[in-house]
């Protein structure tokens, strides 16, 4: 191992993560969008109708089934969905009476379900339960974040009591968590009082141990008038994004390619990906500057091409330094053209970059800006990437805060420089950086979790390759695992091949010390970091919209297919049903 892998690593003292909530994995019930893209999906498309067609609230059933109808149609949802859609209609068109009634007029109701049934410690009075804070369900971040906002929260079953603290005139509006038939039974009684009322579906309805789609609460609890995220239409806006790198959109911005090393690049850049990069930086700019300008626009576009280009370069050199030649399922470019056409093309991709920034349009200072803050950001990626790449040479076994502060280093950076423009291109670049790049820091070792995750369903991710890269779910396993599999599970952080390993027996080994768990945890904490991160921003709309954002990124995570509750549970309702 090298000399700085050894002298830095270890010293490095990362934000410790907050304490998050235990992770419960079940599935939904099946009258819910069983994922939580498909449920978003919805979610976006019934705001988008009601922007195009406002509903005044209380909307009748009527209504409320209709509007969901269409919006399940829209985004290719069954039908069985539908009391879960009509709720989601009904949150919406209360969402802007909502943010205008100040926090301490609004009560957070939450059910005792939301707690771990057999391990929590809360006792109850005549008002419900009274919370720990023990850290083993939600029920304590929803509530302390309320109540720091100025809420009444009450943990509590039934509507007699609500019922009274209305009457007293003390509340004005209610955000709610509960199940679908408790909602399905409440909603004539709140639409003939007319009382502002958003409630978030639970994701089972069997009265214990259950789960709700955590950012939506969070986004709820947080939404006021000078917040105007709200009315953005991130999807949209997502959508509108990508069609910036189609080939007459890139000529557009950048001109004709010259030369076959442009031609390759100009190829390579309008492949594959999610845009996230790009992405960010309209989203921010789309928050600070609602209504653009036409000079504006022209300079957005040139700088999100720019952050794709420094992204794209990024991911040629890695898929020379990893030894890959598959990449979004097609060849990548040193496994199609080779390695000496490869280098070059992403060092074009750089140089493309940073023409972009200085042909943005944008005030001299303000390229200055620009220009320091790409520098920076590849800067700190390149000293990320060698770390791993030193390690790789002669690997040892990493502790997984070691493994966090190469992610910190190497992914970190790639969200910052995307926020850190949008912003500049926006005239805020000094007065945000700072609060920007705790928040990146936050989400990109969140992303790089995430994607050690997701490599518990991949065979190829998770046995080493030709070139190891490290794991935090692995050094977290080799950690915390006993016996023979610390053995194991020892070796593979160290990159090794171990003869006759097979997947099945890692991730045995990895859930028996359930370092998967632990790793989801480490995944919560870092999100709930960055959200925590934005409690520096002065500008609601910015701070609304990087919350959604947030929630948007990470939606596609599957914990299913490993987790084994979720595989028992599955398993059950694939049975057939016994004969009558």
């Amino acid at each position: 191992m090298s000399t700085a892998v050894r002298s830095t690593l270890p010293l490095v003292i990362l934000p410790a993560p907050v304490p998050p909530a235990l992770v419960r994995s079940r599935l939904p019930h099946p009258k819910i969008p069983q994922t939580k893209p498909e449920r978003t999906a919805l979610l976006e498309a019934i705001r988008r109708e009601l922007v195009i067609r406002p509903a005044t609230p209380p909307l009748r059933m009527e209504e409320l089934h209709s509007r969901a109808r269409q919006a399940l149609a829209e985004v290719g949802l069954p039908e069985t969905h539908l009391d879960y859609a009509g709720v989601l209609v009904n949150n919406e068109s209360w969402r802007d009476v909502l943010a205008t009634i100040p926090f301490e007029r609004r009560l957070l109701l939450m059910p005792k379900c939301l707690r771990v049934e057999n391990r929590c410690p809360a006792p109850f009075d005549e008002f419900g339960l009274l919370c720990k804070s023990c850290g083993l369900c939600s029920i304590q971040d929803f509530q302390a974040e309320a109540e720091r906002l100025g809420y009444a929260v009450l943990v509590a079953e039934g509507s007699a009591l609500v019922m009274a603290m209305i009457q007293t005139g003390q509340i004005d509006a209610i955000v709610g968590v509960s199940c679908l038939p408790v909602l399905e039974k409440t909603h004539p009684f709140v639409e003939a009082a007319a009382i502002p009322a958003i409630a978030i579906p639970l994701l089972q309805d069997d009265c214990i141990d259950t789960n709700v789609d955590v950012d939506w609460v969070w986004d709820y609890i947080h939404l006021e008038a000078a917040d105007t995220s709200r009315r953005l239409d991130l999807g949209g806006l997502q959508d509108s994004v990508k069609t910036w790198f189609e080939p007459a959109a890139l000529d557009d911005v950048m001109g004709s390619p010259e030369g076959h090393a442009e031609q390759v690049s100009r190829q390579w850049l309008g492949v594959g990906g999610k845009r996230w990069r790009p992405f960010l930086a309209a989203a921010v700019h789309a928050a600070l500057c609602p209504q653009a300008t036409a000079s504006q626009a022209v300079s957005l576009r040139k700088i999100a091409v720019a952050v794709e280009c420094f992204h794209k370069a990024s991911l040629v050199h890695d898929d020379i330094e990893d030894g890959d030649l598959e990449r979004y399922g097609e060849p990548t470019l040193p496994g199609a053209f080779g390695v000496p056409v490869a280098l070059n093309v992403g060092d074009v991709l750089i140089g493309e970059g940073y023409r972009l920034i200085a042909d943005s349009g944008l005030e001299p200072a303000a390229i200055a800006m620009a220009v320091r803050e790409a520098s920076q950001s590849q800067r700190l990626l390149c000293r990320g990437q060698g770390e791993e790449l030193a390690w790789s040479r002669t690997p040892v076994t990493l502790a997984s805060r070691q493994v966090l502060e190469i992610f910190r280093l190497k992914t970190a950076p790639a969200f910052d420089v995307a926020l850190q423009l949008g912003a500049v291109v926006a005239g805020r670049g000094d007065s945000l950086a700072d609060v920007l790049r705790a928040f990146s820091e936050a989400v990109g070792i969140a992303y790089q979790i995430k994607d050690d995750l997701e490599d518990l369903h991949d065979d190829a991710g998770l046995l080493p390759g030709a070139q190891p890269r490290p794991s935090v779910v692995i050094a977290l396993a080799a950690e915390r695992a006993r016996g023979e599999d610390r053995d194991l599970l020892s070796r593979l952080a160290r990159g090794e091949h171990v003869e006759g390993m097979t997947p099945e027996r890692v991730r045995k080994a990895i859930g028996d010390c359930k370092a998967d768990e632990k790793a989801a945890l480490l995944l919560e904490s870092y999100k709930e970091q960055a959200v925590r991160a934005l409690d520096g921003l002065d500008d609601p709309t910015l701070k609304g919209l990087l919350r959604r954002v947030l929630g948007k990124i990470f939606d596609e995570l599957r914990f299913d297919g490993f987790c084994r509750e979720a595989e028992q549970e599955r398993a059950r309702q694939q049975q057939p049903s016994a004969p009558a």
